[in-house]
């Protein structure tokens, strides 16, 4: 089986998410964007993957086309156990143009299909090809976007708790909206705060330690530059809280350095950013080896979403997908991939990832 081709898809879904707001830095993002890969085979099969494309989707778009596809089109489909050295080729094929960004979402793309393919071809579940599924149903918890407001923010943390999500997490960097929180969802709630790596070390620290009484699961990225992993080790040891770092880090190798510094309680791999799947599965390793626990982060809602519950399938731990808290005004899946009552997302069982993309929502929501 040969890969025939290598398509894009650019998709832009609007979103609801009441008084939140998705920003990156001063520009706003009215919209969730989706760059769909599609691979092709003479063999009838088709692989699906997901390359990270926030804010800049025709970057990664071009990535794909200009640097990826190049280097796996007519080339051999490889099977299972073939696909990390297949990919370790093309990481050294391209790490020229960096092994870190846009680069690596354009690889983790083709990666998260060709394990797509891997499963179709054996005609099993993603989760049944890389071993034994644990879980049927994965718990979600409620990522909200920055709000800013205490008053607001604690209106919609309750609101989330109260249709079923099991914890809840805040993009805030303010302590009145991160005790707003707590006193709103109550004691019994895990509650989480990202901050998006605003301070530096002392000032981390000192959030840290101001936050304790707010009970945190963990605090997420409160160090600039995230690749500080020495500041953000010391961040852990002075701030008296569990530390949660990894959605910026790309490659396997980054989040070794990442532990080795003794920086975080929580890895946070993203797979549509990390390297995909075979990147993934080495990061969950090596937490494992060093009592680092996985909280993947999966706010995205394509392919890579199903992949990472498959993964997170693979696991008996508590761990918990992450969903942006919104409305999205359609879905690639048909609902399929919506929390239940109490917080809950069924496992896909069909082959490869389970679910193809609704071709009509593609098509009504493509761009280009």
């Amino acid at each position: 089986m040969k890969i025939t081709g290598i398509k894009t898809h650019h998709i832009r879904i609007p979103y609801d998410a009441g008084p939140a707001q998705f920003r990156f830095g001063v520009a706003g993002q009215p919209a969730l964007d989706t760059v769909l890969v599609e691979v092709a085979t003479d063999a009838g099969l088709t692989g699906w993957g997901d390359a990270f494309g926030y804010l800049s989707p025709r970057t990664t778009v071009s990535a794909i086309a200009d640097m990826v596809a190049p280097q796996a089109v007519g080339q051999a489909v490889p099977e299972a156990a073939g696909i990390p050295a297949f990919m370790e080729r093309i990481q050294r094929a391209l790490h020229i143009f960096g092994r870190y960004g846009i680069t690596m979402f354009a690889i983790s793309g083709l990666d998260i299909a060709l394990w797509d393919l891997a499963a179709k071809a054996k005609g099993v579940p993603l989760n049944r090809l890389l071993g034994a599924r644990k879980r049927q149903r994965i718990g979600a918890y409620a990522s909200l976007l920055k709000i800013g407001d205490p008053e607001r923010v604690a209106e919609q943390a309750q609101e989330a708790v109260g249709r079923g999500y099991p914890a809840v997490k805040l993009h805030e960097t303010t302590l009145p909206a991160v005790f707003a929180a707590r006193q709103a969802i109550g004691e019994g709630v895990p509650l989480m705060v990202d901050m998006n790596c605003p301070l530096d070390g002392a000032g981390a620290a000192a959030f840290a330690h101001a936050c304790r009484d707010a009970r945190l699961k963990w605090l997420e990225e409160p160090v600039w530059p995230p690749e500080d992993f020495a500041t953000l080790a010391l961040v852990r040891m002075q701030g008296g809280v569990d530390i949660a770092a990894g959605e910026n880090a790309c490659t396997s190798y980054q989040f070794q350095q990442m532990m080795a510094a003794g920086a975080v309680s929580y890895a946070q791999p993203s797979v549509i950013k990390v390297g995909g799947v075979t990147e993934y599965l080495k990061v969950a390793a090596l937490a494992d080896d060093r009592g680092v626990k996985l909280a993947p982060h999966s706010p995205y809602f394509g392919p890579g979403f199903l992949a990472t519950l498959h993964l997170l399938s693979l696991r008996d731990d508590d761990s918990l997908a992450e969903v942006f808290y919104m409305q999205r005004e359609a879905c690639l899946w048909q609902r399929r991939i919506e929390p239940d009552a109490t917080g809950h997302i069924a496992v896909p069982e069909g082959p490869g990832l389970g679910y193809a993309p609704d071709p009509a929502v593609m098509e009504r929501y493509r761009v280009g």
